[in-house]
């Protein structure tokens, strides 16, 4: 099985290690540790290289346990990991004194879909961090859910046109609405007017509505309206593991993204899309056997 996909969307938690305020009174198979020892021996039976480890949580501690994995297993590839973003001058002292010599450290994430205000990333204290991860070249993962978090999105990449930034799960795309593009679509068309915009094709088994029941067909045409409005230089794949297992198996979210990458796309831009694109946006060394 030819191995040529980067992985970017990957969790891990420990509850033992880390506080995941997002699990509390979760009742799902998600509330529990997970640790790496369980996905890897499943990347054997999928087209998957390695990947990139991104945070489930708003610390510090979260971020060692996704560096601790990076140190065990050889196909983590990076991590993206967070940083107190309301505090820039400990930003700047975290990077100086921690990461910006850290070669697994590849990017920064918080949780801004779970803060009550939607344009959270606005704020003048957190715009003045995401200023400071730009000078460095640091991408910054954008895990939003509804419109406005696109919007504040397409705001902070007019005020820091050169911050590299990622939209994880393509937003949450209206999967499972009537409306097929809509406002998201407009949205998405109008962020990736900025090179520096990438769309992460992600979670899309558990955004479909349908997680016990959803196909390839239902997410298609949302993957084919972003590779189309971004083009296939600025997308990637992730598989969202372990939140991807309310919607179904690893071995079979790769089974149905790779069968839409491949009905809509050529062999090279199929390359682009499953690797090349998440190697350049996150830096990544590690050869790949395309």
């Amino acid at each position: 099985m030819k191995k040529n996909i980067i992985d970017t969307h990957i969790h891990a938690w420990n509850l033992e290690k880390a506080r995941y305020a997002w699990l509390d009174g979760d009742t799902s198979i998600l509330n529990r540790t997970y640790l790496l020892d369980e996905l890897i021996p499943e990347m054997t039976h999928t087209p998957v290289a390695g990947g990139i480890m991104v945070q489930a949580a708003n610390n510090l501690e979260d971020t060692d346990i996704m560096l601790e994995a990076a140190d065990k297993y050889e196909e983590i590839m990076g991590v993206v990991g967070w940083l107190p973003l309301k505090s820039p001058d400990e930003v700047q002292r975290l990077l100086e004194e921690r990461f910006l010599h850290d070669t697994r450290f590849k990017g920064v994430r918080h949780l801004i879909h779970n803060e009550a205000d939607p344009g959270w990333l606005l704020q003048p204290e957190v715009l003045k961090s995401l200023e400071i991860l730009a000078s460095y070249d640091i991408p910054y993962d954008v895990v939003g859910i509804n419109d406005d978090h696109l919007k504040t999105a397409i705001e902070v990449s007019k005020k820091i046109p050169s911050l590299k930034m990622v939209l994880d799960h393509l937003n949450q795309p209206p999967v499972k609405s009537g409306d097929r593009f809509g406002t998201w679509g407009a949205l998405m068309t109008e962020i990736a007017s900025n090179e520096n915009i990438y769309a992460k094709i992600s979670g899309l088994g558990t955004a479909s509505g349908n997680p016990s029941g959803w196909t390839a067909e239902d997410i298609t045409p949302h993957i084919d309206y972003v590779l189309k409005v971004f083009g296939a230089d600025r997308c990637f794949m992730g598989g969202d593991w372990p939140v991807s297992l309310l919607a179904g198996s690893y071995k079979m979210h790769w089974e149905r993204y790779t069968q839409i990458i491949n009905s809509l796309l050529n062999q090279d831009e199929s390359e682009k899309v499953y690797w090349k694109n998440a190697a350049r946006f996150y830096r990544v060394n590690h050869r790949i056997n395309s």
